[in-house]
């Protein structure tokens, strides 16, 4: 497994559990509200309890969300284009190793897409539960936080295989280079 594959696996699963334990911290807020204590209005300041601390980890986990998918973005963006120059400079035919990372980065953008606007929903709808618990926002953050969980989850295991099997296809553009430098085949 290349570097990239563990170091991407270790940041998804933290980032998943950080995703559950903000959920978790929520459903505790929910239960001290549901025994009468309410979340500080914009105006009070922010007390240490469920609340402030479902609060400051869930921002901090949505940064660290948003950071792994545009890491993935990133990851798909650069060796797509690494391939894709190795490819022309070494006379590599374009329907293979360079077509691949291309399906590979449009399998893995969408789910990543959709993990990143579920988390910026959650957050959002958050911040109405916080202001008015009562209308709509208190039952949409939620279920924003459920959808978040489960699309987060969907789009991890996605980009895990295809970054997975990206790396073997950057390995097997350097086994033809290497291959064609033996031969003499390279100028």
């Amino acid at each position: 497994m290349r570097i990239v594959s563990r170091i991407f696996l270790t940041l998804a699963v933290l980032n998943a559990l950080a995703l559950v334990m903000s959920t978790a911290l929520g459903l505790g807020f929910m239960a001290e509200r549901d025994a009468g204590v309410a979340a500080p209005a914009g105006h009070q300041p922010l007390t240490f309890g469920w609340f402030a601390t479902h609060m400051v980890f869930g921002l901090l986990t949505a940064v660290l969300t948003l950071f792994v998918h545009c890491l993935i973005f990133t990851y798909f963006l650069g060796t797509g284009r690494w391939v894709k120059e190795v490819a022309k400079a070494y006379q590599l035919p374009d329907h293979d190793l360079p077509r691949q990372t291309r399906e590979f980065k449009r399998q893995a953008f969408p789910p990543a897409l959709f993990a990143m606007l579920s988390v910026i929903g959650a957050v959002a709808t958050g911040a109405g539960a916080q202001t008015t618990p009562e209308s709509f926002w208190g039952l949409a953050h939620p279920v924003m936080a459920m959808l978040a969980l489960a699309l987060n989850g969907w789009a991890y295991v996605i980009e895990y295989r295809t970054v997975v099997a990206n790396a073997k296809v950057m390995d097997q553009v350097m086994d033809e280079v290497e291959r064609r430098r033996a031969a003499g085949q390279l100028a």
